[in-house]
């Protein structure tokens, strides 16, 4: 029984240009998540539900 490899085969134009569409995709989606979770830590009233809301579990 012998294994045969598929030859290498480079990335076509189109399926770069995706992949690096999906990386800035994926970069803009987290540098908005971060905000997000920025501006509500700047804000002191949600952290204080976010806090009676946890405590309220246990």
């Amino acid at each position: 029984m012998s294994l045969t490899t598929l030859p290498h085969t480079s990335p076509t134009r189109r399926q770069r240009t995706r992949r690096l569409w999906t990386v800035r995709l994926g970069l803009v989606l987290l540098v908005l998540v971060l905000w997000a979770v920025f501006v509500l830590y700047t804000q002191p009233d949600f952290m204080v539900m976010l806090a009676d809301q946890v405590w309220a579990c246990f």
